[in-house]
């Protein structure tokens, strides 16, 4: 499937659909589901055979199904509604303007979009997300075959700074922070950012020993 023309056509259709999502997400208060998007989206990169990753595959029924993906039809839905306004962005650059749009509208930094993600219908095998049960390694494996490395899984790891966790998506229930619907770094201030594994991958990054991977370009 071809990518998009990013063209100044295009560039204007990424403005409406940043200014929906705005709209929307502030209405909704929606931003913790959009930014889970976004990440499970991209998440499924592949460095080695190079599948997976920000494609917007993840709208297909197959993917939706994976036991990682629970509850995201939701989020799937709401942009929905902005794709029907603004046809031409394609899905894999809309669910990525979806996380930046969620960062941003509660408090966080402002983030630089690149648009050009071209979609796929392909979805990835299940199992390319990190489990929530599983320790350091388990973390370091799903990270490093995307070429990232530890100071990228610390990084990413505050991403749960916004929203909960739902027993019936992950098993676990309950806010990672007081405010759920404000991005700060209170997600590394609590007792959730002080196990073991985050610690030693905290250490790891601050020591720069990690592994430095190629950076995954979108």
């Amino acid at each position: 499937m071809a990518g998009p023309k990013v063209d100044a056509a295009y560039l204007k259709e990424i403005e409406r659909a940043r200014r929906s999502l705005r709209a929307l997400i502030s209405s909704r208060q929606c931003a913790p589901i959009m930014l889970r998007l976004a990440w499970h989206d991209a998440g499924t990169y592949d460095a080695e055979t190079r599948t997976g990753g920000p494609n917007g595959s993840i709208r297909n029924d197959f993917e939706l199904k994976h036991s990682a993906n629970n509850g995201l039809k939701i989020a799937v839905d709401f942009c929905e509604e902005v794709k029907r306004s603004c046809p031409k962005i394609t899905y894999a650059d809309l669910y990525q303007l979806a996380g930046v749009v969620a960062v941003e509208v509660t408090g966080g930094p402002t983030i630089d979009f690149d648009p050009g993600r071209k979609d796929s219908s392909e979805s990835p095998p299940e199992g390319r997300l990190p489990d929530a049960s599983k320790g350091a390694s388990h973390l370091r494996e799903v990270f490093y075959r995307m070429g990232l490395s530890d100071k990228d899984i610390v990084a990413l790891s505050g991403g749960h700074t916004l929203g909960r966790a739902h027993k019936d998506r992950s098993g676990f229930e309950g806010q990672w922070t007081k405010d759920p619907l404000k991005f700060d770094n209170s997600y590394f201030k609590t007792k959730r950012f002080s196990s073991k594994i985050m610690q030693n991958l905290t250490r790891s990054y601050r020591s720069s020993d990690s592994p430095q991977g190629p950076r995954v370009r979108d």
